[in-house]
């Protein structure tokens, strides 16, 4: 028997998506034995199993447990719900479950790899992880972003970066044990996921994981202006350094005037300087700093990179003016919290909401009001919607997002901004937020230039 043998592992992997594709090709090639089981199997997954060299297997579910009895490791997708009957087989075989982030630290740690630095919140998760990303790269640091935002991380591995920037979701930290971010950045949490989390605590209880394993020499970055984590932070392991950054208050990082300032109150970047500057995008922008230079990055390169990186797709994103009124996409937006900030840098708003919610409280909407004034509400979660601002704002149901964008344009007022920024997921009409988002603009781009025509 070689060495590479007696070393192999037998894993099982759950999903075979992006993330367990990758997993899948990582572990063979280190030599492992894993295999595949999958809910929803098809030919084209039976030929992706076959050129990376796994068996891909039904999930008999009445038979789990004896599935994984001589296991060394279950490896679950981000996706496969909390509820789903893999964990409790995997408790009832005595097999470990770890994230596919937990397996690609390991790995990062045994090969002496890279620093890694992880990026969690309920919102604006992958603007700032694009955005440190951009300032460590834009300070001469080799860094690539992994995780959520792209590559997994277990192919960002061994990719040769100095610096892998990870944003993890609470599917992911949920089942870590030694993951060990040198720099952890939670940027602020609200209900989301309700779905898949049996409870906002056992949620909170997940993304706090990203603090679990740091030690002395590591960093934290903390949102002072989020109650609910400046409370958590207690949990945090002493020695860590803690790093705050606020758009409200005094903070490590934070605004003085038109200024976005770091510790020893030096200037950052100023607010013109900013592709843009809505609230959300102030703290997006003071988060990123703190974690970028944490890792290693340049005063300079933070200012270069805050100026120049352009802006995400779907968030707050400008679609187009016409007749005193503005039009902008944010189909990003899939909590009631991320709506709420999404407003909070309007005057007057007509909001488009709904879609297929994910377990959590619409009426939390009513934040809103002001400065929304008018409502259409859409998807399978309307009826939500309606019930949250009843008696508040007027409320139009609109079936599609054809009619859902005429009606938006019957209730808009000079000055108004008409917000596509839905509090709920894509899945009722679309398979993805872009996928809406790209739908919402299209439609309002061909009306706008109806109307410009008729002029």
């Amino acid at each position: 028997m070689t060495d590479r043998a007696k070393t192999s592992r037998k894993i099982a992997i759950i999903g075979f998506g992006v993330t367990g594709r990758a997993v899948a090709r990582v572990l063979v090639e280190a030599g492992d034995e894993p295999f595949v089981l999958d809910d929803n199997l098809s030919p084209e997954t039976d030929l992706a199993a076959a050129a990376i060299g796994v068996t891909v297997e039904p999930m008999a579910t009445g038979a789990l447990a004896r599935r994984l009895a001589g296991c060394d490791l279950v490896v679950p997708s981000p996706g496969v719900p909390f509820a789903h009957p893999i964990y409790a087989a995997a408790a009832e075989a005595g097999v470990p479950i770890w994230a596919e982030v937990e397996l690609a630290a390991r790995m990062a740690d045994r090969d002496g790899g890279p620093r890694l630095v992880a990026v969690t919140g309920t919102n604006g998760k992958t603007s700032v992880t694009t955005l440190a990303t951009a300032i460590l790269q834009a300070s001469g640091v080799h860094a690539v972003a992994a995780g959520n935002i792209g590559a997994p991380m277990i192919e960002a591995v061994s990719s040769g970066a100095e610096v892998i920037v990870v944003e993890v979701s609470s599917f992911q930290l949920q089942f870590t044990e030694e993951f060990r971010p040198a720099v952890s950045c939670w940027l602020n949490l609200a209900p989301d996921h309700l779905d898949w989390h049996p409870t906002l605590a056992h949620y909170a209880e997940a993304k706090a994981r990203i603090w679990a394993n740091q030690e002395a020499g590591d960093t934290a970055v903390i949102n002072a202006d989020d109650a609910a984590i400046s409370a958590l932070a207690r949990r945090i392991p002493p020695g860590v350094t803690r790093a705050t950054f606020s758009v409200q208050g005094r903070a490590d990082f934070a605004v003085e005037g038109d200024r976005l300032v770091d510790p020893g109150g030096d200037t950052l970047i100023t607010l013109g300087e900013l592709p843009r500057a809505l609230p959300h995008d102030l703290s997006n922008a003071l988060a990123a700093a703190a974690v970028a230079l944490s890792a290693g990055a340049s005063k300079k390169g933070c200012r270069d990179a805050l100026a120049s990186t352009p802006l995400l797709p779907h968030r707050v994103s400008f679609v187009g003016e016409g007749g005193g009124v503005r039009w902008y996409d944010d189909s990003k937006a899939t909590t009631p919290a991320s709506v709420i900030a999404a407003v909070s840098g309007f005057s007057s708003v007509v909001l488009i909401a709904g879609g297929r919610n994910k377990g959590l409280d619409l009426g939390a909407l009513v934040a809103t009001v002001p400065p929304v004034h008018a409502v259409v509400a859409i998807g399978d979660a309307a009826a939500e919607v309606e019930a949250a601002f009843q008696g508040l704002v007027p409320v139009t149901v609109a079936l599609d997002m054809d009619a859902a964008v005429d009606a938006a344009a019957r209730l808009a007022r000079v000055g108004d901004g008409v917000l596509l920024s839905p509090g709920c997921t894509s899945f009722d009409w679309y398979p993805s937020y872009a996928t809406r988002g790209e739908h919402f603009a299209a439609i309002v781009t061909r009306r706008l230039d109806r109307e410009e025509h008729q002029c």
